[in-house]
């Protein structure tokens, strides 16, 4: 069963995380270069790994690679964008066979390093930028990915919730970047940033599978031992804060079912003692069928076609998410909210204590199964200061206690209040008379003081 990583520093400062395992037949190595979410860099950092998976100096098309690939036993190659906290992720993913498991083909893993090594560090350039042509084609793809959120109404109003909390935050940026910022870019530039990059910003190799360590780390720094300067730190995100006005926004669109998130500050991160009972806390009102809001909500109040919560845990918020008829808002709102408060309370039996903790642990084994999304998991944990094999996380989640929970639980304050309606009719009233969300020092709970600002977008 994987366990923790072993953690080494290459000569040039890139981190190198090895987990041997005979678990996968075979072998996966991710490569994350780290940036800070900020407005100034977040759609160039964004393109980055659509241009780069085009091509390489030897590979000079996207079908010259993937037949190079092919010839490594249909090995899988791609470049993705990461969000964690305030942090942009660019990431490289090779998933290849274990050499050990094909006659004479010991050197399978160095033929696959050396395809990735040139991917990263050889993209096909001209005139000291990156190839036009390649530029142009993919800001495109760029452009209309990004417009084409607004196709996925439930992740459309989950974005735009988180977007007008933490508006005036890094964290309020989408990954993919913006628009409007495409155009300003070019290929000189880009490429010029991305070498920058790769200088200056953390970078970190992860490998799991049935691989010598020893081995393995001698590779990785044959293979990626270009030069480096002094590694730049990227600060952990600001996760406490004081909600002085909820805020309230309904935003009209051609859509069929209302959606109704709620954006609410935990005011606790992952760095936090206790960000388990945290965890545990949102697996009982929103994380399972078993869970607060899908019972009272969804099947006894009839009133939501789904509801659940979820955390972002290295920047400290929980999102409630719901799909509802427009004109149940007030009375849904009302029994989410109801639901925040008994989780307060300490309202919630044994029962629904020991399935959620039985629920995070499978959750947490299942994960096991998959190298990337397990090399995704403990990646968050290092950013965070956590290096946990998922057996330490499971111990967590078993020794959480009832009074641990209410006490992470009595942190969480709504910030925002977000819903995706149809039709330009009559305004919501948003919350029924006396039933106004009040902040205080520990705890938010239903009292009539706090100012709250609506803002209706059409």
């Amino acid at each position: 069963m994987p366990g923790r990583f072993e953690r080494f520093t290459l000569e040039n400062g890139i981190n190198l995380y090895v987990q041997s395992t005979p678990k996968f037949k075979t072998t996966m190595i991710k490569v994350f270069l780290h940036q800070l979410l900020s407005p100034d860099n977040v759609t160039r950092t964004a393109l980055v790994p659509f241009v780069l998976r085009r091509g390489t100096e030897s590979f000079p098309t996207n079908r010259d690679l993937m037949r190079r690939l092919e010839e490594l036993y249909g090995a899988h190659l791609a470049t993705h964008i990461l969000k964690i906290g305030e942090r942009q992720i660019i990431t490289f993913e090779l998933e290849m066979a274990n050499g050990k498991y094909l006659p004479g083909k010991t050197e399978l893993l160095r033929e696959g390093l050396a395809v990735l090594r040139e991917v990263i560090l050889e993209p096909v350039t001209e005139n000291g930028g990156f190839k036009r042509e390649y530029l142009r084609q993919e800001k495109d793809v760029l452009k209309r990915l990004i417009e084409s959120l607004i196709n996925d109404k439930m992740q459309y109003a989950m974005f735009r919730c988180f977007q007008e909390m933490c508006r005036g935050e890094n964290y309020g940026l989408h990954k993919y970047g913006r628009v409007e910022d495409l155009e300003g870019i070019d290929a000189v530039g880009l490429y010029s940033y991305y070498r920058q990059l790769m200088r200056e910003n953390p970078l970190d190799v992860y490998v799991i599978g049935d691989v010598a360590v020893d081995e393995i780390k001698e590779e990785v720094a044959e293979f990626f031992s270009f030069p480096r300067d002094r590694e730049r730190k990227i600060p952990p995100p600001p996760v406490k804060r004081e909600v002085t006005q909820v805020k309230e926004v309904i935003e009209r669109k051609n859509v069929t079912q209302g959606k109704l998130c709620l954006g609410l500050r935990t005011n606790t991160s992952m760095r936090d003692e206790d960000y388990y009972p945290l965890v545990v806390a949102n697996g009982i009102l929103g994380g399972f069928t078993h869970s607060k809001l899908f019972q009272n909500v969804r099947e006894k109040g009839n009133l939501a076609y789904y509801a659940f919560s979820r955390l972002e845990s290295t920047k400290g918020l929980m999102l409630i998410s719901s799909g509802i008829a427009v004109e149940k808002f007030n009375t849904a709102l009302e029994v989410i909210m109801r639901q925040v408060e008994s989780l307060k309370e300490g309202d919630f039996t044994d029962e629904e204590l020991t399935f959620t903790q039985r629920g995070l642990i499978n959750r947490l084994r299942e994960t096991q199964d998959s190298m990337s999304q397990y090399i995704n998991q403990y990646l968050e944990g290092v950013i965070n200061g956590r290096e946990e094999s998922t057996e330490e996380r499971v111990e967590f989640i078993k020794e959480t206690k009832k009074e641990d929970i209410v006490k992470a639980a009595r942190k969480i304050c709504l910030d925002t209040i977000y819903f995706l309606r149809n039709g330009a009719g009559e305004k919501n009233t948003f919350l029924k008379e006396g039933l106004i969300f009040a902040y205080h020092q520990e705890r938010c709970s239903l009292r009539g003081d706090l100012p709250r600002k609506t803002r209706d977008r059409t």
